[in-house]
This record gives structure tokens, sequence and C-alpha cells, in this order.
């Protein structure tokens, strides 16, 4: 029977895709591969049939591909992606084996598509990104441009979260790697780069409104949609990415902290003692140490999430507008980015993706079997199915709205 591993299992998307993977009929074992054995305890849990645990450290690459041999399919949620993104998917090359990941880095992304050919000379199909932004954001950009849209001329992403139960030092580092890092754009039909502190990244920033959750200000990330949609879809003018994290007490903590030089990675004496610290390891270790606090001492509540993916174009030779919205006030990161995955594996493993290479969700998933998919998921959690997460709207040149239903 099929197996597929999910390294990162135990984390707080690895853990949502596990259990998610789990529901399905497809896989008879599900392998967290990981290295937090108190933490697999939990999981295997919920399911102790077809969970298992095994640990793996993946920076002893010959190990890794040796064990990833032994399984049909490799999730990758280990992050940061742009250390462990490229190395992985390496691995499962060398394996032999279907790979998709929730990869979020632009830099591994570029790294990752450079293997596009030693994947396809290894029959390998390797899905990258296939999370929440980036994932279901293409998938549906690609679903507007075939089905709802004549033309296209923009594909503007925006995505806010927070209040999970946990935040790792991975998800946070990316964060902070998001802040310092060049972040790709894509304006009149052109690629740029602005930083999220210039002016003219300054510039791109705007308040949006998200169902569900309400009305935050947004900035420009680093997500690998803006290099990767233009490629598929030549005729787009402009292609952006932006978000923010929730609450905003706690995003702005970490800006503060990024804007003051926290993140430089160069050890520092510490007073009184002989020892050497690096400023992101203590940043970090300050922020997760905040993080609580601040959700405590203003009453956040339960973790939430949205995102929406606005496509404008020519439908019937007028403007038109398509918006899509997935929002949840009980769902976060862990869900919105796990279960997607999860979705993708099940494709790969079902016979859906058939392309060899490495490929973006919107280059090889259909959307329309992706979101037959996410009804399977919603008929397993509810005998009686259950609502889809899923809001898509169709404005006209007048401004007005009908609702569209799968």
């Amino acid at each position: 029977m099929p197996k597929v591993i999910c390294l990162g299992g135990c984390g707080v998307v690895g853990s949502v895709a596990t259990i998610t993977l789990a529901a399905f009929p497809d896989f008879s074992e599900i392998v967290l591969g990981d290295i937090n054995s108190e933490k697999a305890e939990e999981l295997i849990k919920t399911n102790p049939e077809k969970i298992s645990f095994q640990k793996i450290d993946v920076n002893n690459f010959s190990e890794l591909v040796e064990t990833l041999k032994e399984f049909d399919v490799v999730v990758n949620t280990i992050g940061p992606f742009y250390k462990y993104g490229p190395l992985v998917l390496k691995a499962a090359i060398q394996a032999g084996k279907k790979y998709i990941d929730v990869s979020d880095d632009v830099d591994a992304t570029h790294a990752a598509l450079e293997m596009n050919s030693e994947a396809a000379a290894a029959d390998v199909s390797a899905i990258i990104g296939l999370g929440s932004s980036p994932g279901v954001t293409n998938i549906l950009a690609r679903f507007a441009a075939q089905n709802l849209l004549d033309s296209v001329d923009s594909i503007d992403l925006y995505h806010a979260h927070g209040g999970e139960p946990v935040e790792g030092p991975g998800v946070i580092f990316h964060r902070i790697h998001a802040m310092t890092t060049e972040i790709p754009v894509y304006l009149d039909g052109t690629f740029k780069s602005v930083t999220f502190f210039s002016e003219e990244g300054r510039s791109l920033e705007e308040d949006i409104e998200f169902d569900k959750i309400g009305v935050y200000h947004v900035h420009p990330y680093p997500h690998p949609e803006t290099i990767t949609l233009p490629r598929y879809f030549p005729e787009v003018n402009r292609v952006t990415n932006k978000g923010t994290v929730l609450p905003p007490e706690y995003f702005y903590l970490i800006v503060d902290l990024v804007k003051n030089g926290l993140h430089e990675e160069t050890p520092i004496n510490v007073k009184g003692t002989q020892d050497q610290i690096k400023p992101i390891d203590f940043a970090i270790s300050y922020i997760i140490h905040s993080r609580n606090r601040i959700l405590k001492e203003i009453n956040f509540g339960t973790q939430r999430g949205c995102v929406k993916i606005v496509v404008k174009g020519i439908k019937e030779e007028k403007p038109h507008t398509i918006e899509f919205s997935l929002a949840s006030e009980n769902q976060a990161l862990g869900e919105g980015t796990g279960m997607p995955v999860a979705f993708g594996a099940i494709m790969l493993q079902r016979g859906l993706i058939s392309e060899k290479g490495v490929l973006p969700p919107e280059a090889c998933v259909d959307p329309m079997e992706f979101l037959g998919i996410l009804q399977e998921h919603l008929n397993l959690e509810s005998a009686s199915g259950g609502p889809s997460p899923l809001t898509i709207r169709s404005i006209d040149v007048d401004g007005n709205i009908e609702t569209i239903t799968l």
C-alpha cells in the first residue's frame, strides 16, 4: 500500500498536513519525519493505525536520500525553505520520488526551478509552493484566467493571519527574512524588486478588507507568485503579493526589531559574560516570549486568517474583476497551509498530476480537481458535507456583484 512521509510533520503546518492525509484512504501509512518525538506521540494518538514516527536529520543528505526511497510521495514542510527547500527537493529527485512542499521563499523557488531538467530526467513530478500563499492563490488565479475571464491584466494577492497556538522559530525566521530580502514584484509588464523599508516598497502598501476578519494594512511580501504567475500568464501586466500578521501589535514588534538591526547574524559580546550571541537569535527568542503576552493583553481570541485573490481583466469586451476569498474565524496558518499541501499529495498519488519536472501549482494543478478534493475533505469532516470556505465574487464594470457557486 502507498506510503507518504511528511518531513517536519510535527510542526504547525506539518501536523495539519499529517492529520489531513490520514483522513483520506489514499495512503496506508503516514510517517512523521521529524526530530520531535514528544510531539509525534501526540499526533500518533489521533490515528495510531496510520500515523507513525521516524527520526530524521535532513542535514544528513545521503541518509535522507536512502530514507526517501521507501516512500511513494514526499511532503516537505521544513522551514526555513531558503535553507531546506532545495536540499530536500534534491534528495527527493535523487531518490526518484514524487515531491511536494509549501515553500514560500523566493530564493528557494529560484533554486528549485533550476532543478527542473534534473527532475524531468529522473521522471519525477515535483510541486513547489502548494500551501495557502503560494499555492491556493496560484490555483485560483489559473481558474479565473481559464474559466471566468477572456483575458487577465492583473493578479493581486493578499493574506492576513494570526493567533495560532504556536509559532516556531522557522516561521519567525522566514518573516524576518521577508523583511530583509529583495521583494519581487511584476509591474507594468516588468519584473523588478523593492525592499520592505524602502520608499518604493512603502508606496505599495494599502488597506485591505478581508472577509470575516476585518480591514488590515498590508505590505509587499517576497512570495513566489510574483515570479511564477507571469511566466504562465504572459498577457498579465501586474502581479503583487502583500500581507500582514495578526495582531498588528505583534507584527510591528517584529518590524521594529528588524528596523533596529536585531536581525544581524554577526555575534556580539554580552555584558558581564564571556559569551557571544547573534542578535537574530535573541530577537527570535524575544519575539516568541513576547507573542503570548501580546495576545493575552489585547484579548486576541482564537486564531483566524484570510487569503484574498483579486484578478482583473476583460470579459465580453468589458473590464471585469474576480475576487476569491478563503476566510476563517477559527483557522489560520496551519490549516490554510497544511491542508492544501495534503490535497496536492493526494493528487500526486492518484495520478491527477502527471507533469514531470519542478513546477509551481498553476503549471500542473487542475483547479476543479483540487476543489473536488477540498469538498471530499469537507465530506469526511462532516457526514452531511459542509459549506465551502471559498467565496467567489464576479464584479462587472458597473460594480454589480454576483456570487459564484461551484
